[in-house]
């Protein structure tokens, strides 16, 4: 049985979209998941950048990665944590990747284990 996993759209207007995502591992975890395809948001921008994270793990961490050719790591979610990290400061996590970048953004869980969990809620400004 794969991880139980759920994708909620919060909001999703011009300029700004907030997602919720949840895992419930059954120990084989997630590698480089789409979980934001910006194509289907509204609009269909190009790309997004993150404005705000706020998570919570338990047993196992995540990895937020922008989609490429060459993966590229956008944000590390350590396991056992809860966390509100902001980023509007310095206007935001860009999407750096290079050749072949999609615009998607994707998770990748780290040290999972069966009934290791996470809930993310991503704050993304579209571009």
């Amino acid at each position: 049985m794969p991880d139980a996993v759920a994708t909620q759209v919060l909001v999703d207007s011009e300029r700004n979209a907030v997602l919720k995502f949840t895992n419930i591992s059954d120990g084989t975890g997630e590698a480089a998941v789409v979980k934001v395809d910006v194509s289907a948001l509204f609009g269909a921008p190009t790309r997004v950048r993150i404005d705000k994270i706020i998570f919570a793990t338990a047993g196992m961490g995540v990895d937020i990665l922008w989609d490429a050719t060459t993966d590229v790591l956008a944000w590390h979610l350590p396991a056992d944590m809860t966390d509100d990290i902001d980023f509007c400061d310095f206007g935001g996590l860009q999407n750096n990747a290079g050749a072949g970048v999609t615009g998607d953004i994707m998770f990748t869980t780290v040290g999972h284990g069966a009934g290791d969990r996470y809930s993310i809620i991503l704050h993304l400004k579209k571009s």
